[in-house]
């Protein structure tokens, strides 16, 4: 018979039984024993309550002592009639420090220092091993042992209190001596015949989680995006295009108002392409009067006044910012016949040969917002920027005048970091120079504010990362990708 049904022909006889005792009945080890109780306990056949008992079992130490004798007796032996320097006995008796110990205490042995150097003699003709005979008798399954020499083995390390979990089986509601097949699934060919009504059905047990599918997890800086891209949406900003990342150094700073001679323009900050070098795709109108105003001035300004070359505007490269996106967007705007406002947004990655450290990659994700409109001054971008910042959870805002080629008044913006204790810069920030809107042909009263953060470090802070190789790259733990929750900012 199957172990589930002589279980069942056992409980039939004794009403009762533990499943210990089952186990050495059956000869069968407990863990399957227990098993297959589990399973008939689901078919409510049988009912079972847990029981815990103490059994003191022999250490390694103590299946030593039970086969070879005690410590204290080994080293006894070890000494003959005429006695061995004690130097020798420490040195060559196995355990002679606790032997020698046990042994002087039980008045097996003495010390002669008559002769100079101490001998250890016997001190009695012969001795009986009582401590081989208890953890024999422990062996065997019998404990008659006092609590206090049983404590002493186990101070000695000679025994040790293992915990037994049993059950104790009794009869359950569907108790049978045979066990029925029950049914899984309801079946069409069950309800055609009507098989149904005399059939028994498995429960279900709907507290049971189920095989997780197996499925892709979204990775925490496209959650923190999510969040980032929702907060734009409910302020009623447009996404930009920004699938475009190979960019010409025209759009990328020309566009801008930054000069040729800019440092960001060195191949030390910024990655030039190889093949195609070279763009020569441009609204040529627009592309002289941008010459114009860096060259020669216009529109109020001065300009930079040096020769601005059309081969420097036509260099490809990894766009080093978003607002690259946003030149075009303005310039696409400026051609309508009618200025409407606008706000826009983009999220999406950005180049920079930087050095790579703890804070930095050469590659990550810029989060830009930009809102034209007329008559646009400081005072508005403050305003959006305390909107904004106020739904990712920062109400204390401090900003501080900084340098842009591409926006005057520019500012930096500081949040007070709570957990932190600290003012951490999360931003730039600034109104568009004329010198970049009005060759557009954007109408005058029109003025353009904008500002930018990274994506990563929002996320480290969120996630508690402290560097920036555990959000992205090939040591990232992808058990930390699976496991995190959904990002959820303080809106």
């Amino acid at each position: 018979m199957e172990l589930n049904e002589r279980i069942l022909h056992y409980l039939e006889k004794c009403g009762q039984v533990d499943t210990l005792k089952l186990s050495s009945e059956f000869n069968e080890d407990h863990q399957k024993v227990v098993g297959a109780v589990k399973s008939l306990e689901a078919l409510e056949m049988v009912i079972s309550e847990v029981l815990k008992s103490t059994k003191w079992e022999l250490t390694g130490e103590g299946e030593e002592v039970s086969n070879k004798g005690s410590h204290e007796a080994v080293l006894y032996n070890s000494i003959p009639e005429n006695g061995l320097p004690q130097a020798e006995v420490m040195k060559t008796v196995p355990n002679a420090k606790v032997g020698f110990s046990k042994a002087m205490s039980a008045g097996w042995i003495s010390i002669d220092k008559s002769g100079g150097a101490p001998i250890v003699k016997r001190k009695v003709n012969s001795i009986t091993d009582t401590v081989q005979e208890h953890l024999i008798e422990i062996k065997k399954g019998v404990d008659n042992l006092a609590d206090n020499v049983r404590n002493d083995y186990k101070k000695r390390k000679l025994l040790q209190a293992v915990t037994l979990t049993s059950f104790m089986l009794s009869k359950g509601p569907q108790f049978a001596t045979t066990i029925k097949k029950l049914e899984t699934d309801l079946t069409s060919e069950m309800l055609l015949s009507g098989s149904w009504k005399t059939l028994q059905f498995k429960p279900y047990n709907f507290d049971a989680l189920g095989q997780p599918p197996e499925c892709g997890h979204l990775h925490p800086l496209l959650k923190v995006r999510s969040e980032f891209r929702e907060i734009f949406l409910e302020m009623g900003f447009t996404e930009m295009p920004t699938n475009q990342y190979i960019e010409s150094s025209f759009w990328n700073f020309d566009a801008l108002f930054q000069p040729q001679q800019h440092p960001a323009r060195d191949a030390h900050d910024t990655f030039f392409m190889s093949s195609p070098a070279r763009t020569t795709d441009f609204p040529m109108e627009y592309l002289e009067r941008v010459k114009k105003v860096h060259s020669q001035g216009g529109y109020g300004s001065q300009g930079y006044r040096y020769e601005w070359k059309i081969e420097e505007a036509q260099k490809n490269l990894l766009r080093t910012h978003t607002t690259a996106v946003s030149a075009r967007m303005l310039y696409k705007l400026a051609q309508q016949k009618e200025f409407t406002p606008q706000k826009y947004f983009s999220i999406d990655k950005v180049f920079r040969n930087e050095t790579l450290d703890a804070t930095h990659l050469a590659e990550f994700h810029q989060v830009e917002g930009v809102v034209a409109d007329r008559d646009l001054g400081l005072a508005d971008l403050i305003s959006v920027l305390d909107a904004f910042f106020k739904r990712l959870g920062f109400d204390k805002l401090q900003f501080k005048p900084a340098y842009n080629p591409y926006t005057e008044p520019s500012m930096e913006i500081f949040a007070y970091h709570t957990g932190l204790g600290k003012w951490i810069e999360i931003g730039n920030s600034g109104v568009f120079r004329p010198e970049m809107l009005l060759p557009m042909g954007l109408p005058e009263d029109v003025n353009v504010i904008a500002w930018g953060l990274s994506l990563e470090r929002p996320t480290m802070i969120k996630y508690g990362l402290n560097n920036i190789r555990d959000l992205v790259g090939p040591k990232v733990d992808l058990q930390m990708v699976q496991s995190n929750p959904i990002c959820r900012l303080d809106k």
